[in-house]
C-alpha cells in the first residue's frame, strides 16, 4: 500500500506539531504541492506470509510499526551512515511507505538485500532503505501488494498502556497492508516527537508499542486532543482523513531496558 500521509520533520528539528495538523506544502495535502516537484522516494516493507503459517493481523501491524523505528534508528540511517542520504531525501518529500508480501524463495531473495528484519510473536517484516518511487530493486518490484488480508482468529489483548499506543480509526476498513503502512506512519510521528534521550530509552527497551482499534467515543477524544495524528491523502483504499492517533509516546522514557538472553 502506498501512502502520502505524514509531514516531514522541520529541517532544524526532529519533531512535528503535536496536533499533526496539515500546513501548506505538506504531505498531508492531496493537491499537488512543491514537495511533488522533487524526486519521490518510498520506504519498502515486506511482510512474510507463508500459506500455512500467516501472522495475525495485530502482530503484523505491531511488527511493521517497530520495523520503521528500527530503520530510523539504525546507525546506517543517521549522520554519515550509508543509508542516511536516502532517509533525508525520503523525508524531504511526501512520506511514502509500501507494504508487499513474500513467501518461500521470494522472502529469501528479499532478505539478501540490505535491510533490517524485525520479528514479532510470529510476524516477520523486513524494511529496506528508501528507494526512488520508480526505481525498486527487481527482487522487491515483483512482489505483490495485494493478498495482505490478515485477521485475528481470537480477539487481541488490550493495549499495554505502559508504552505507546497506535489507535486506529474505528470507521475505516483497511487491508492489513494498508493498516501496516498507517501504523508505520504513526510510529514515525512518535519518533519525531521524542528527545534523543527518549529515543534511546525506547530503542533499548526494544521499541515496545501497542496497536488497537479505538471505539467511537475514544476516537473522538483522541482526535480532539493535541496528539499526533496520521492523515491519509486518500490515494488508495480510503477517502482522505485521519487514520491513526499516537498516544503515550512520551511514556517511553520510563520503560525498562530489554533483557538480553
Amino acid at each position: 500500500m502506498s501512502d502520502d500521509n505524514i509531514p516531514a520533520p522541520p529541517a532544524t528539528d526532529s519533531s512535528v506539531p503535536a496536533s499533526g495538523s496539515a500546513t501548506a506544502d505538506s504531505p498531508f495535502e492531496s493537491a499537488r504541492t512543491g514537495r511533488d516537484e522533487a524526486p519521490q522516494y518510498v520506504l519498502p516493507l515486506v511482510v512474510r506470509i507463508e500459506r500455512a503459517t500467516p501472522p495475525t493481523r495485530t502482530d503484523a501491524l505491531r511488527t511493521a510499526a517497530r520495523a520503521v523505528l528500527m530503520m530510523l534508528s539504525d546507525e546506517r540511517s543517521v549522520g554519515e551512515g550509508e543509508w542516511a542520504r536516502a532517509i533525508r531525501d525520503w523525508e524531504d518529500v511526501r512520506i511514502r511507505k509500501v507494504v508487499r508480501r513474500a513467501r518461500g524463495a521470494e522472502w529469501r531473495r528479499a532478505c539478501e538485500l540490505p535491510g533490517v528484519t524485525v520479528t514479532g510473536e510470529r510476524a516477520e517484516v523486513r524494511v529496506f532503505p528508501p528507494v526512488p518511487l520508480d526505481g525498486w530493486p527487481k527482487e522487491l518490484a515483483r512482489l505483490q501488494v495485494s493478498g495482505t488480508d490478515l485477521d485475528d482468529p481470537e480477539p487481541p489483548a488490550g493495549p499495554d498502556l505502559a508504552g505507546p499506543v497506535l489507535w486506529l480509526n474505528p470507521e475505516l476498513d483497511m487491508t492489513a497492508g494498508k493498516a501496516m503502512a498507517q501504523v508505520g506512519h504513526g510510529s514515525q510521528l512518535a519518533w519525531w516527537e521524542l528527545s534523543e534521550t527518549e529515543r534511546k530509552a525506547w530503542r533499548e527497551a526494544g521499541f515496545p508499542l501497542s496497536v488497537a482499534t479505538a471505539d467511537a467515543d475514544r476516537w473522538r477524544e483522541l482526535t480532539a486532543s493535541e496528539l499526533p495524528l496520521v492523515h491519509d491523502a486518500g490515494f488508495t483504499e480510503i477517502a482522505p482523513g485521519k487514520t491513526v492517533a499516537v498516544e503515550g509516546h512520551h511514556r517511553v522514557g520510563s520503560l525498562p531496558p530489554l533483557r538480553q538472553p
